[in-house]
């Protein structure tokens, strides 16, 4: 095994990138694998979501206002599993801070955050919008693997060759294509539906699940390693259109 750092970057709004980082974490960990989760998505600031409680100070202080404060501050230990460690990073912040953690200076910031995580942990994975924000730019070109995620559906792949093309624009080739509600053609994993989709019922890989094959195979994708031990199960395309929820 070696240490990746790797942008997950949702093709479209509502892909289920957020849920994909969250489910393949919680799988690396189950492998004994030390994950942290660092959030770029500040506009939906979905990984918030999966945190009790206040985050303070969130990824966009640690970038902004916070800047002197180590990483292990606005770090969160969700207790899903007790192999290995995941800890999240997520954005819970005011448009004000939002606004001034999207400039280039902060996005530079942000960049650092990612090689400070990378020398604390086996895997960085960072939940990246579409790429048309100077933070999720800087995802993309500072971490060693960036893999696309997008909705099984025409509009799904149409949306997952134009990232590529825009990632190609800023110097970076995919490596992998995670589709999301089944499969497409240009994706390497597909990932079916879940048996529950909502937040409060994630991550369904930490205690199991009949889709622990396919969440294998996406975070495998992720950080280019086998995760077969812990996800025997490899049927990947149980229900071709089904959903992966966000």
């Amino acid at each position: 095994m070696t240490n990746t750092t790797t942008a997950v970057v949702g093709a479209t709004g509502g892909a289920g990138t957020t849920r994909t980082v969250v489910e393949a974490a919680t799988m690396l960990a189950r492998d004994g694998r030390a994950v942290a989760v660092l959030d770029a998505a500040y506009g939906t600031q979905g990984l918030a979501d999966y945190v009790a409680g206040d985050v303070d100070p969130d990824v966009t202080a640690l970038c902004t206002d916070a800047v002197d404060a180590p990483l292990d501050a606005g770090l969160v230990d969700p207790g899903w599993t007790e192999s290995g460690r995941i800890a999240l990073c997520p954005a819970r912040a005011p448009f004000e801070r939002l606004a001034r953690a999207k400039t280039v200076d902060a996005s530079r910031r942000f960049e650092d955050r990612i090689e400070e995580a990378a020398t604390r942990f086996d895997h960085v994975l960072v939940d990246t919008p579409p790429v048309a924000a100077n933070q999720a730019v800087a995802a993309a070109t500072a971490c060693e693997r960036v893999v696309v995620v997008a909705p099984a559906s025409t509009r799904g792949d149409d949306a997952a060759q134009r990232t590529a093309d825009r990632l190609v624009d800023l110097g970076v080739t995919p490596d992998a294509v995670v589709a999301t509600r089944g499969t497409i053609a240009r994706a390497d994993v597909g990932v079916p539906e879940f048996e529950a989709r909502s937040v409060a019922d994630a991550p369904l890989s930490a205690g199991g699940s009949s889709r622990d094959g396919a969440i294998a195979e996406a975070a495998a994708a992720l950080v280019d390693d086998d995760l077969s031990s812990v996800g025997d199960e490899r049927g990947l395309i149980d229900g071709v259109g089904d959903y992966l929820g966000t």
